[in-house]
């Protein structure tokens, strides 16, 4: 009875050892180089970067405070700048399949990456000073957890700034929501140098806009009275007010347009009236000047679909119509 019993207590020492060793292997930013898999899919230097666009920071889950081998993280809760200096490593096949710390499956081939406090979710720019490589990638998991390591690439960003044969030096921006709303975080990068000054809601050279409207007046209507947008649950934002800017350039996608008004000051007086009525709306906020009128727009959205939600919306609570702009 008494050898049962040892044997028993024996077998349950090797299961708790077995699960604390698994604990420590699963946490993020344990392993350095867990490898890449057997075969490799072809032609990962083609992987398009990630496509920056308004996501609203989450409240809670992965931006709550946590505590990692008795050092406590405080991630970021707002829409803010953050530029940092240090090493990068990368995860591979030990983690692809898994739950990130935003609930989504890590995908060792997309262009995603780990950061211990930058909001969930957020895309940032990685490169590479040793040989000028960037890409940008979207952050949706915690890590890593070691001194020095400032961010956890995925297999297919390592491989981009080819960085997979070990832990290297690299700079990381934030790519905030002016960012997204101006187009400033194309510029630099290829194809992009020196584009052309084009706006929403205007017909940029060579690039054809298409307009889908709810309203009857057509789009070159020139009366102040604005029109109101809004921002569906996937691209809602901090309540920060977004700066007084006319951008020389607007991001490809769709736009909600507000109004256009013959003089600057009627823009901006209505801007800091939406920023005031509605503060959700502050970080899709811009101003364009487009061919003797200054456009008040919201964006951009990720889809047709979701700009048109946002243009229902205005109808409903506003009882006022939106337009909706694509530009590519």
């Amino acid at each position: 009875m008494r050898e049962r019993t040892s044997w028993g207590g024996a077998l349950l020492m090797a299961l708790i050892l077995a699960l604390t060793l698994a604990g420590c292997a699963s946490r993020r930013g344990a392993a350095n180089r867990d490898g890449p898999e057997a075969v490799i899919p072809p032609d990962l230097q083609k992987v398009p970067d990630a496509a920056p666009h308004v996501e609203r920071i989450r409240a809670g889950g992965p931006n709550k405070p946590y505590d990692v081998d008795g050092q406590r993280y405080e991630p970021m809760t707002e829409d803010k700048p953050l530029v940092e200096r240090g090493l990068a490593s990368w995860y591979g096949k030990k983690f692809h399949g898994r739950p990130t710390s935003s609930g989504e499956v890590y995908n060792m081939y997309a262009m995603t990456a780990a950061h211990a406090t930058m909001p969930i979710p957020s895309y940032a720019r990685v490169r590479n000073p040793a040989n000028g490589r960037e890409v940008i990638v979207r952050i949706n998991d915690r890590g890593p957890f070691h001194k020095g390591r400032i961010i956890d690439l995925s297999y297919t960003a390592a491989l981009k700034l080819d960085v997979l044969r070990g832990v290297s030096p690299v700079e990381v921006e934030r790519i905030t929501y002016e960012d997204i709303r101006t187009g400033a975080w194309m510029r630099g990068r290829k194809g992009t140098d020196d584009p052309p000054p084009v706006y929403a809601a205007a017909e940029p050279v060579g690039a054809p806009q298409r307009e889908t409207t709810t309203d009857l007046r057509p789009a070159e209507d020139t009366s102040p009275a604005p029109v109101l947008p809004t921002v569906p649950a996937t691209a809602a934002a901090q309540p920060v007010p977004a700066p007084a800017v006319v951008p020389p350039a607007a991001a490809p996608g769709f736009w909600v347009q507000l109004g256009a008004f013959a003089k600057l000051d009627g823009a901006e007086a209505y801007r800091e009236k939406l920023v005031r009525d509605l503060d959700w709306l502050a970080p899709l906020l811009a101003i364009f000047k487009d061919r003797g009128l200054n456009r008040l727009q919201a964006g951009p959205y990720a889809s047709r679909a979701d700009a048109q939600a946002a243009a229902d919306r205005v109808r409903r609570v506003m009882a006022q119509a939106a337009v909706v702009v694509e530009r590519k």
